[in-house]
């Protein structure tokens, strides 16, 4: 039998384990100290973490047989898709208690760990405090002229095209769900293609090029940034016009210890594990009970994506959408990147 931290016996056995995959740097270390690491000591249950590259690793690994992770870390519109392709186990909502999660902040085959956003960020050795305040002004490189850096996914990458040509936010997804739609966002990218001089493909990348000053503006996620901005990057951002999206856990197709995964992300599931996120990084707790237990400074609330002021600034994420369109789109913007 395993000890839990206490010195006495828990209901784990020593067989009980879970091998869980995330994206590392800063967000996995959070994920770590608030999750991970305080649910092994409370149920025994031995962890390891590992790093990874997304769905498309999964997506390996299923095809192969050659499951060994039991939980991974994902973003909802990659699980979305990847539920819908097979790749994932459908969660049991018995053992996973989701009764006080906002109601949009889980899905068949994934439950939300976190909420976050993305946003944009500037250099503030380029502009100053003065810096771009919507899309429109992330891509008038007359009005902000500089280095930009924009994601190498299609994830996240659309929907602030259409904003920055005058699509109002509530009309983002109905403009998107046509193939003219999607275009219309391409060819907005194909404008600012020209300034962009970075594609990056990993929140410790854009987190580093705004802390190396090699870059003046790049699109990305509020938690890293308040990283690298606390580590002494010159950097500052805004919600108006963000994102507000979410990251979640799923369970491989095939997990080894699939049952013993599902009992885990019933631990860090709970408002106790959830409350804890803020100390590390500023990505909003999904269960909202983690707000009434007293752990979170009301100065950290208020910098938080899913506190009600920045909250409302915001486009929430169409997960739906990203489950129909998110394959074709992909491979369009792909092409994009790429021409």
């Amino acid at each position: 039998m395993a000890l839990a931290a206490g010195g006495f016996v828990s209901g784990a056995t020593a067989q009980e384990k879970v091998t869980i995959a995330s994206w590392g740097g800063s967000y996995q270390d959070a994920q770590s100290k608030a999750l991970f690491q305080p649910a092994e000591k409370a149920t025994g249950i031995a962890v390891t973490e590992e790093t990874y590259g997304g769905m498309s690793d999964v997506r390996l690994k299923v095809k192969a047989g050659a499951m060994t992770w039991d939980i991974v870390a994902s973003g909802s519109g990659s699980a979305a898709r990847a539920g819908a392709e097979g790749l994932l186990e459908p969660l049991d909502y018995d053992v996973i208690d989701v009764s006080n999660f906002y109601p949009t902040l889980k899905m068949k085959y994934c439950v939300g760990g976190d909420v976050f956003s993305t946003v944009f960020a500037w250099n503030t050795e380029t502009y100053g405090k003065n810096g771009p305040q919507s899309w429109a002004d992330f891509w008038d490189v007359e009005k902000f002229p500089g280095k930009r850096a924009y994601r190498g996914k299609v994830a996240g990458a659309l929907e602030p095209a259409l904003m920055a040509d005058g699509v109002p936010m509530d009309q983002v997804y109905e403009v998107l769900s046509t193939e003219e739609g999607i275009e219309r966002a391409l060819n907005k990218i194909r404008e600012l293609k020209p300034h962009i001089a970075v594609w990056w493909s990993s929140g410790a990348q854009h987190a580093q090029l705004m802390k190396d000053g090699e870059v003046d503006m790049t699109t990305g996620w509020n938690g890293r940034f308040d990283v690298a901005i606390n580590d002494g990057a010159k950097a500052a951002y805004s919600f108006n016009q963000a994102l507000l999206d979410y990251d979640c856990f799923a369970i491989p197709k095939g997990a080894p210890n699939k049952d013993t995964a599902m009992k885990f992300l019933a631990e860090i599931s709970k408002a106790e594990y959830q409350a804890n996120l803020p100390k590390y990084i500023t990505y909003g707790p999904t269960n909202k009970m983690a707000y009434e237990i007293g752990k979170i400074d009301k100065a950290v609330a208020e910098k938080l994506p899913s506190h009600p002021d920045n909250a409302k600034l915001q486009l929430p994420v169409d997960i739906e959408w990203y489950g129909k369109f998110e394959q074709k789109a992909s491979a369009m913007y792909q092409d994009l990147v790429t021409e």
